[in-house]
């Protein structure tokens, strides 16, 4: 008889025995087996757990024994100073404790956002001991995947709040908008605005909430419409501002929850004819290089983007050595960092 599958050559029961004890056709048993990636969470669990009840033997791929400990680097962008910081951090750091990093860009992304399905097979293909994140926004059906191969990953700073018991390193955001708005607060500033990212991102939501945490404790009034959000970029944020410019009463001050987005703030208060920080305050977020070329220089909330990457990475080779950290979510502290786009409000 010829057995379907890699099961060994030992006795043992085959594929069709596996697929039937599960439910499922034998093409999609196979899957499972071969590590491929289009399989719903719940047929995969079905399927793995009757491959352990009934002692299916699977062949390994390659020889993890021999292999060099390698870990890859999934990136949104291999152009933006936001990656070019991640990188630097987890470079070093695996440099440090011998790894070798692979390093690629985020797959493309469906319709509804996410990363199309394929790209982790070829990452289990390639033998990856673990997995970095990098600003990623995974599927169910991808963390099973990973689950089920028992590949140890780290998310730095995640788009989403990821599934309990996944690792993640991030920056202190709610402390961070606190500091900023604080900073505003000191100057005089009453009407100041926030303008976020994406309302469903982690760190969005905690930068605003610390915005309004601040506000609170000053006893300075919460306005709604002094509240915006939109994407993570310029084009975005320069739409927001000139919303903001709209109201009957405009802010003197606003803070915005990314660097790059400030330079769309800028955009739109020089089509006004308003000047930073005479006639309008920014403060930032994040302290990447163009905070720094930006005329007048960015008063922004540096967050330490290299030493998250690097935490990552001492977290991830403890799980890769069979240990758990303590706690799924660790944060690193924010610092503002004054420089000349904020000042008191006139009169």
């Amino acid at each position: 008889m010829v057995r379907t599958g890699s099961a060994s050559a030992a006795a043992g029961p085959t594929l069709a025995v596996v697929a039937r004890e599960a439910g499922v056709s034998v093409p999609t048993a196979s899957k499972v087996v071969n590590g491929r990636e289009d399989v719903a969470p719940e047929t995969r669990r079905r399927v793995t757990e009757a491959l352990d009840r009934l002692g299916y033997v699977r062949r390994p791929r390659f020889d993890t024994a021999k292999a060099p400990r390698l870990v890859d680097l999934v990136v949104q962008s291999l152009e933006s100073p936001w990656s070019g910081a991640v990188l630097h951090g987890v470079t070093e750091a695996a440099y440090d404790v011998g790894l070798e990093v692979v390093v690629c860009a985020a797959p493309a992304r469906d319709r509804g956002g996410r990363p199309e399905r394929g790209w982790l097979d070829r990452l289990g293909a390639r033998g990856s001991h673990g997995v970095l994140f990098d600003l990623a926004e995974l599927s169910e059906s991808q963390y099973a995947w990973l689950e089920q191969h028992r590949i140890p990953y780290v998310m730095i700073d995640p788009v989403r709040e990821p599934p309990p018991g996944v690792v993640s390193v991030g920056a202190a955001n709610w402390q961070g908008g606190v500091s900023a708005t604080e900073h505003l607060l000191a100057l005089g500033h009453e009407r100041i605005a926030v303008i976020a990212g994406p309302r469903r991102t982690v760190s969005s939501s905690a930068r605003v909430a610390g915005y309004r945490s601040a506000l609170a404790s000053a006893g300075v009034e919460q306005r709604a419409a002094y509240v915006r959000h939109g994407a993570f970029d310029e084009a975005a944020a320069r739409r927001r501002m000139l919303e903001l410019l709209d109201l009957p009463e405009p802010p003197t001050a606003v803070f915005v929850c990314s660097d790059r987005m400030a330079l769309g703030v800028y955009e739109a208060l020089a089509e006004r004819g308003l000047r930073v920080p005479d006639d309008v305050s920014v403060v930032g977020f994040d302290d990447l290089p163009e905070s720094r070329w930006v005329s007048p220089a960015l008063t922004t909330v540096r967050q330490p983007l290299s030493e998250m990457a690097a935490t990552a990475v001492r977290l991830l080779v403890r799980m890769m050595d069979g240990s758990r950290p303590e706690g799924t979510r660790t944060e690193l502290s924010t610092r503002l960092i004054e420089r000349a786009s904020t000042a008191r409000p006139r009169g």
